[in-house]
């Protein structure tokens, strides 16, 4: 049992191994990753973006029919995230004094509120592209007590065009690019420094701000000083 587990985790950060177990599992496999990645903290390690991409690729070429992959995908997304939404709605602020553990760590929860804080409701809809934000934003938006019509409107979009872009996304490379499901190393390479790119543009931002911040100022001329 422990070495199917071990083998499964193995396959979903392995790029032939994540094409072998999306043709084993198909559709229901998929929804049901993108479903614990949106929902409950223990997904945020998951590779939805990468997992997305491959799955639209094996799509153009016949393995998954894509109009049972992108409708069931796109549902388990949003409803993933109405959980994580009620998680964080009930919880409250108790969800910032948890003490880390293997599944939960509280700087993620921190880092999503951050990007919460400053982008709004656009926040539920960016995070879907932003690995580990997309998976704690939805308990950030319920403890903040955001309106729950509003946060359902912005994540029925959000869900919609998240999976749409990653799923069609690969499905027209996969029919443009032929034999492109043999170098999918380079395509899902490619897609995780995507993902990253604005964590890291982020994060040089705010070392930049906080350098200019502790940056020593010219001192004053004699005779210059306000009285």
């Amino acid at each position: 049992m422990l070495d199917a587990i071990l083998h499964f985790f193995h396959a979903l950060f392995d790029p032939d191994g994540l094409r072998e177990l999306i043709r084993a599992g198909g559709s229901p496999l998929i929804c049901a990753i993108v479903f614990v990645e949106t929902g409950f903290f223990v997904g945020f390690f998951l590779p939805g973006d990468s997992l997305l991409v491959t799955a639209g690729i094996l799509s153009a070429g016949g393995f998954i029919p894509l109009k049972g992959l992108l409708l069931p995908v796109m549902l388990c997304a949003i409803v993933g995230d109405q959980i994580g939404y009620w998680i964080g709605r009930s919880a409250g602020a108790a969800l910032y004094r948890r003490e880390d553990s293997f599944f939960f760590r509280r700087s993620h929860l921190q880092r999503a509120h951050d990007f919460y804080e400053k982008y709004g409701g656009r926040a539920v809809i960016l995070a879907r592209f932003v690995p580990i934000i997309r998976t704690f934003c939805p308990p950030v938006a319920g403890a903040a007590k955001m309106p729950y019509g509003r946060y359902v409107a912005f994540d029925i979009f959000g869900a919609i065009f998240w999976v749409g872009a990653m799923i069609l996304g690969g499905y027209t490379l996969g029919r443009s690019v032929p034999n492109i499901a043999k170098r999918i190393h380079y395509v899902i390479a490619v897609v995780i420094i995507l993902s990253i790119m604005p964590a890291i543009i982020s994060i040089l931002r705010a070392r930049r701000q906080l350098n200019a911040a502790n940056a020593p100022r010219p001192a004053s001329l004699p005779g210059t000083e306000k009285e």
